[in-house]
């Protein structure tokens, strides 16, 4: 059976991205449309907005590397040990690993 893929982000990844996106918009506004007596000169400006989008970087990273558990992998079911109408003998045959080949003769002549 083949394990289906998956992707490496979970519900929770989404939402962190999104709410590090809305940050990174609040503190980028934030610079933009300060005071405008100042033109961004002030608190609001030079402060709260590159806060906001350190909060925001901070939250993007947290999006890449957390782990999500809605994405753990179920452990697999190891294959049968017996199987109905088959003798013990033959199951064991059928999962052994396959004898190697015996050698063979070279194919080249030696001088």
């Amino acid at each position: 059976m083949k394990p289906t893929p998956r992707f490496a982000f979970g519900p929770r990844n989404f939402r962190l991205m999104w709410i590090g996106l809305a940050v990174l918009a609040a503190g980028f506004i934030t610079m933009m449309f300060g005071d405008q007596d100042n033109y961004g000169e002030d608190f609001v400006g030079i402060t709260l907005g590159p806060l906001l989008l350190f909060a925001g970087f901070c939250i993007e990273f947290a999006a890449i590397l957390v782990r999500d558990p809605s994405l753990t992998v179920a452990p697999v079911a190891p294959a049968p040990t017996s199987v109905p109408g088959l003798s013990a003998d033959a199951v064991a045959a059928a999962n052994a690993p396959a004898a190697p080949a015996a050698p063979t003769a070279p194919a080249y002549k030696r001088l």
